[in-house]
Order: C-alpha cells, then structure tokens, then sequence
C-alpha cells in the first residue's frame, strides 16, 4: 500500500497528551474496587440481618448476636474472592487486547488503544477492530462492517474522506484514517458509557435467585409483623425474651449465604479459568456455555493447526508459477495462513512490479493483482478456491477434490489465459482435536464443522478425527434458503464447506430457532457475526481484534482443548448453585410454617437466634460453601427455580411439621420448662435438616460422607460438652421426649426419602 502520510511527531504526541487529547476510556474487563465493596455490603439481605442484629444487640445475650457474623462472613468472602477474580480478569484482559498501528513519523507503531492521541494516523488491516473515530485517509479496497453499530449486514466500501466509526471492523483490503474523536467522545464509547463488560446479574441462574428472593421478602413481611405480635402477647411480662424470640424467627427466613456462595462460585470458576489462560469477557458466558448444547467450530485453528505448508504444486500451464506465487505472497499485507505458507515457501522475485491488488475476502474467496514481468508482459492474476474460480464441470475440479478428499487444502492460481497450477496446502490435526470432540460427544453435546474451506477437504479433517456424520459434507451453497428447510438441514448435517461470513451467521440462528443453545468459535473476521448472534461466542487469541472484542470468551493460548474446562467449570457452577439453593430454600419455607403455626397456635416461638445459628451452620452454612464448589459434570438445564421449589417445599413443610409436632409432645411432657421444651425441638429439627443435607449430597463420595458425620458429630459435641450446653442454652431432659424427638424425625426422614424418590421419577420440566 503506497503511504502518502506520516503521521504525528513525538512533540505533536506530548502535546496532545498534555491537552488530555488520549482515548482515555478504560477498556474494562471487571467492576471497579468501590463497586465490589458496595455490591457486596449493600444487600438486601445484610439490610435484613443488620437490622435484627441491632435488635438483639439492644437485648442480648451475645450468644443470641451469632448470626450477625454472616454479614461479615458474606461480605468479605465475596469481596476478596471477587478481588481475586478482578485482578485475573485485568491481567488477562491486558494480554488478550488489541493493540492498533499507528503511524508516527513515518513509522509503524503499535500502541495501547488508550494511548492513541487525536489526530493519530492509525493503520487498518483486515479483521482490525476500529477503536476510534476518524476520517480515513489511506483506502485500497478498503471494505469496513459497521454491523455491530447499524445493523446493517453488508460491509461498506470506504474511500479517503469517509468517516469511519469506532466499534466497527475491517472486512478486507488496507488503508489508515485520522483520529477525530478519542475516550468518551467516540462513538462506541458513547454507547457504552454506562456499560460494564464484567456482570454477576444478567443470567438465568442469578435471575431465578433474583425471583426467589423477591418472593421470600414479600413472605418474610407479613409472617414477620404477624410473628412480632404474637411472641409480644404470649411474653407480655419479659420484652427481651419476646424480642429473641421473634428474631430467632425471622433470621432462618432469610437465605443469608445464597447470593454469597453464587458470587464466590462465579468467581472462583473466573478464577480458575484464569490459570488455563482463558478470558471469560461476561462472566455469565460460564453459565451459559454449560448450557450449551450445540457447538459450532471453524477447521483453522481449531481442528487443524492454524499454520501449513506447500506440500505440492501442480503446474498445468507453462507459466512462471513460482514467480507469481511468492510476488502474490509478498504483496499481501495481511497474508492469512495459506499466503504466509506460500511466502516462506516462495522468495518474491525480483525485477517484477504490482500496479493493482485486490484483497482477499471471505465473500470473494480470491485475492489477485496486476503483475508486470520482467519483459515488461502486464497480466492479472488470482488464487483462491478452484470452485469461485473455475466453471462446474472443469477437469481440474476433479483434481481439487482429490486432493481434498486426503484433508489438503487446494488453490487455484489463474491468470489471463487461464489455470496455472493447483496449490496444494498441508494441514496438520491439532493434537488436541480428538480428545477434545470425545469430551463433547460424551457429554452429548453435538458438534458442527462450520468452514469456508472446501467440503470435501473439511469432511476429510473431520472423518480422521472419527467425528459422526463427516462422510456426508455438505457444501453450503447448495443449502435451501427457506429457514424451516435451512434448520431441518443443519440440524441432519454435520459438516459444512464453502460457508460465507453471512451463512455461518444464519447457521447459528437456524440451530437457536430449533431449541438449541449454540457456542461458536473462530479466530477471523468472517467469523465476527456469527460469533456475535451465538448464544456464547469463543474466539482464538491469535485471532483477529474484532473476534476478541465480540467473544464472551477468548482462548488466549489458542488451545481449543480448553473449551471442555470452561463447559466443565459452568457445570460446576451451575448443579452446586443448584444443590445449594435446596439448603438455603429449605430453611425458608421451614421457618416460614413454623412462624405460621406458632402465631396460630399462641405459644413461645421454640427457638432464640443461637439454635437456629447452630441448625443453619452446620446443616446448611458449613456444608454448603464445600458443596458449591465442588466438582459437578452434570449438564445444566432450564428450570432452576421450578426444580428448586420441587425439593424445598416439600423439605421445609416436613421439617416444619416435624419440628412443630416434637416442640407441642414436649410442652406435654415438660409442663413450662420452655429450655427443654426448645432443646428437644431443636432436636428434631437439626436431624430432619441433616437429612435433608444427606439428600442433598448424593451421589456419595468419600469427602461427602465424612461432611455429613463431621456436621452431625459437631452437634452431638455441643450436646454432651457442658461448657457448649451452656453458650447454646441446650440441654436434654429425661429420655421420653428427646426419645420422641428422634422418633418424630426419623418418620419425617423417611417421608422425604420417599418424597424424593417420586419427585425423580417424575418427567423433568424446563423452561
């Protein structure tokens, strides 16, 4: 490309970042500090705690002020554990960014995008990602998609004077602009003022805990005022035993440690991610990916390695073959994988000059240039794929597929008269490949071979990678237009060829009209919208800026035998959050019958906050931090909080009843002794509550089992050691009603056994 401008000075550079001239957006890649301290202390649910807590501080004893540790708990496990995801996030983020050329007296110099300067010549290659405004000033078939500003799908020839905007990308050719509008004067980043690429909120898991929430506030509120009245009329003559008592209602009602372990879960999953170089962009992205049940992947660079090599070249024509390669190969400015194998196999020759280029493009599927021998003979010439260039029926089509059929890649080089030569390139299988496509097969997620290469070549890669359904490639052109039959035949094929940049973009949305979650990787620019209509998009670090800026997720090592960790890890998160939430929920609607029947009933509510603080600890508090970050290979599915809501009702109405029934037999037995009347309640319901947990746990693995003894050996310690009796104001009297207490929450055990069993043999229902 001729350069007919040299860009700023060093002086006009220092001036400018003087005058605060700097496209001074940060890019961020996680929330600030202050926002993780807010997002963390400022809840609704500490909101709740905090007040109560006041309450029982008012009131004492200490012991009663236990549960006044979760806010602290909650606060600082979520903050440093989201420090420690941020500070993953941020490095990655800085190797993972795209780093433009800006040309600075007369040299090319590659920058931070926040330390390009107004005025700044900035140079643009295909798959260049535009990260501030400007006027171009440079244009060889410069061709720019502005479709992720205006929606608009076809890629707009720009030419000297155009205005090019920031958030848009370069299809094909070359050129420069002039900066006009840098940081927050630009325009994608007007757009995205207020936008934060780093998010615990917009997924359905922290939805559905969101609507659980919101439901549990709306119960707590009336049960709670109900609750008040009734334990101040039954403890009219001791206020503060009235006032324990109505809390120690009201904090079991609140799920206090579920949003907690949901971020930390969300984190220690970015966190982990992070030690095998991937950057997960929106952190949601772990989620969903495990949800995933279609996978859309490119050959180059995924399945094949992204570099090859001449393995052959067929001449058919007396032309200076070599010639013309290495002067095609050396003029191209951004040589993809099949120049920069033909450059190194081909030295440009000298004496020969380029008056004209075209680029090579994903829609064209050729470059070519106007080349000027050394006898002054002016020809053009092109290279690109045998089937663009050559009518249907050629001889040489037959060649090209043969070689193809071995997993070659093959190109046509034509000039005036005609064929010259077939190209044939060596592709090597990544030797990740097949470990990687078993994974997935075992999971039962399907995989798609979505290429622009020939069909018949891609089918081959995937027939040696034992990949279902490649014997039958199909090439895209022949694809039916209408979406009904377009769906119906993505959904039967497997591998497809000669796929355009719009066509792969379409293939992602006929899988998602069928029901399907689809993932896409890919590493080019052709790759841009389908990644970005993909319900998660992955992009190949080495890939272009503009794959990296629209993926939720980039594969900084370029190892695509990374994706099966980021599905493992969203799994992780997703069945322990699950898993998790039955404890949590279980505790709420058990809490909530019992403020019910204790208000109807107009007896002392059975417990003080410190029994409840020993139940909640050690049945749900303890075993659920070690459960929701445990290993979890489950696929995830729709539903959450219907299936949620399936195991806690029933759960919480028996331990309630349980819990009620134990408390009613022993006032029977003790007569007014309200310690041993709570004792024996506390009882059954810390066993139902286990119970619970051991449900909860399975299937069993050697640290699951010794969880559930270690949780019940703790409670049997605070039952015999005196000094524990004391600070938990438990104590069991006699043998009859502790004897009943037992009895009462061993039927309660079996009928949620039971319960359980039925609701698995029930059809699943999703969302």
């Amino acid at each position: 490309m001729l350069r007919v401008e040299t860009g700023l000075t060093a002086p006009e550079v220092a001036e400018r970042i003087a005058a605060g001239q700097v496209n001074d957006v940060p890019a961020r890649s996680s929330r600030s500090v202050g926002e993780i301290i807010r997002a963390n202390l400022f809840t609704r649910i500490n909101a709740i705690i905090g007040v109560l807590l006041i309450m029982i501080l008012t009131v004492g004893p200490i012991q009663d002020a236990l549960f006044g540790g979760v806010i602290i708990a909650n606060t600082l496990i979520g903050v440093i554990q989201e420090l420690r995801a941020k500070r993953t996030l941020d490095r990655l983020a800085i190797v993972g960014a795209a780093r433009p050329v800006v040309r600075r007296e007369g040299h090319a110099v590659e920058v931070a995008a926040s330390e390009i300067v107004l005025d700044d010549l900035v140079e643009l290659g295909a798959g260049d990602k535009i990260v501030v405004d400007g006027v171009v000033a440079e244009a060889e078939h410069l061709e720019v998609d502005e479709s992720l500003l205006t929606g608009e799908a076809d890629p707009v020839v720009k030419k000297p004077g155009d205005q090019v905007l920031s958030g848009s990308f370069v299809v094909s050719g070359a050129g420069s602009f002039t900066a006009t509008k840098v940081g927050r004067e630009a325009y994608a980043a007007r757009l995205a003022e207020e936008a934060s690429r780093f998010t615990l909120v917009d997924s359905q898991l922290r939805n559905g805990i969101n609507t659980i929430l919101r439901v549990v506030t709306w119960m707590i509120i009336p049960t709670g005022l109900a609750l008040v009245a009734s334990q101040l009329l039954v403890n009219r003559d001791d206020l503060p035993e009235a006032v324990r008592r109505m809390v120690g209602g009201l904090v079991p009602m609140v799920p206090e440690g579920l949003v907690l372990l949901t971020s930390v879960a969300f984190a220690v999953g970015v966190i982990r991610l992070g030690r095998r170089n991937t950057l997960v962009q929106e952190l949601p992205a772990i989620e969903g990916l495990a949800r995933v049940s279609v996978v859309a992947l490119d050959k180059t660079g995924t399945l094949t390695d992204a570099e090859m090599a001449v393995a052959e070249v067929r001449a058919v024509s007396p032309a200076p073959v070599e010639a013309v390669l290495g002067l095609l190969a050396a003029a191209d400015e951004r040589p993809n994988a099949s120049m920069r194998a033909i450059a190194a196999a081909y030295p440009q020759p000298p004496q020969w000059t380029i008056s004209e280029r075209t680029p090579f493009s994903s829609a064209r599927r050729w470059s070519g240039a106007v080349l000027t021998a050394p006898d002054g003979t002016i020809a053009t010439w092109r290279i690109g794929a045998p089937d663009v260039l050559l009518p249907a029926g050629h001889p040489l089509l037959a060649d090209a597929d043969t070689f193809g059929a071995r997993g070659l890649r093959v190109l046509l080089l034509a000039g005036d008269d005609g064929p010259a030569a077939l190209v044939v390139l060596a592709q090597r299988l990544r030797a990740d490949a097949p470990e990687t496509l078993r994974y997935f097969a075992e999971q039962g997620v399907a995989v798609k071979v979505i290429s622009g290469d020939n069909a018949v070549s891609v089918g081959a890669v995937a027939r040696a990678l034992d990949l279902p359904g490649a014997d039958r490639p199909v090439d895209a052109r022949t694809l039916p237009e209408d979406r009904e039959k377009l769906a119906d035949a993505v959904e039967e094929g497997t591998v497809f060829g000669r796929v355009g940049p719009q066509q792969k973009r379409d293939l992602v949305a006929a899988l998602q009209a069928r029901g399907h979650t689809v993932a896409m990787t890919g590493d080019g620019v052709n790759d841009v919208l389908a990644l970005k209509d993909a319900d998660i998009g992955v992009a190949i670090g080495s890939g272009s800026p503009a794959t990296r800026a629209v993926a939720q997720i980039v594969l900084l090592d370029n190892s695509f035998a990374a994706l099966p960790s980021v599905v493992a890890e969203g799994r992780r998160v997703i069945g322990n959050i699950e898993r998790v939430a039955n404890l949590f929920l279980t505790k709420t609607v058990y809490s909530v019958l019992l403020a019910v029947i204790v208000v109807l009933s107009q007896v002392p509510y059975p417990f003080l906050p410190r029994h409840l603080t020993l139940i909640g600890s050690l049945t749900i508090g303890i075993p659920a931090f070690f459960l929701a970050l445990a290993p979890n290979t489950e696929r995830a599915r729709g539903g959450f909080v219907g299936r949620v809501l399936r195991f806690a009702v029933p759960a919480g109405a028996l331990a309630a009843a349980a819990t009620i029934t134990s408390y009613l037999t022993a006032r029977g037995v003790y007569d007014g002794n309200l310690e041993a009347e709570t004792s024996a309640a506390t009882l059954t319901l810390f066993l139902v509550a286990l119970w619970a947990l051991a449900i909860i746990a399975r299937p069993y693995t050697w640290w699951r089992i010794l969880l559930v003894a270690a949780m019940g050996g703790a409670f049997a310690v605070v039952l015999v050691v005196p000094f524990l009796q004391d600070f938990f104001q438990l104590e069991l009297v006699g043998s009859r009603a502790p004897g009943l207490a037992v009895a009462i929450a061993a039927a309660a055990g079996l009928s949620l056994e039971l319960v359980t069993r039925l609701l698995r043999q029930a059809p699943p229902r999703t969302r």
